[in-house]
């Protein structure tokens, strides 16, 4: 069963920022992504690979605010087990 959340406004705009960011890394990137394409979709759930991309982007201390919004709506919206 998927998960009924969503990115807020907030966080979406967060993703969007790490996205369009030429410094940003990849594995950000990937979180961010997955956040965005979340953000009106209560039926998608983070995948495994951007749920690992999100924590990573989260324990990195270079990793900007925006990016770690957008990391942690990500792994918000990824099913427990």
């Amino acid at each position: 069963m998927a998960t009924k959340k969503v990115t807020s406004k907030p966080a979406a705009s967060n993703a969007s920022k790490t996205l369009s960011s030429k410094s940003t890394a990849a594995k950000s990137k990937s979180a961010a992504g997955s956040a965005l394409a979340q953000r009106k979709s209560p039926g998608k759930e983070t995948s495994a690979k951007a749920a690992t991309s999100a924590s990573k982007a989260l324990s990195d201390g270079r990793s900007s605010k925006a990016t770690k919004s957008a990391a942690g709506s990500a792994l918000a919206q990824k099913r427990g087990k």
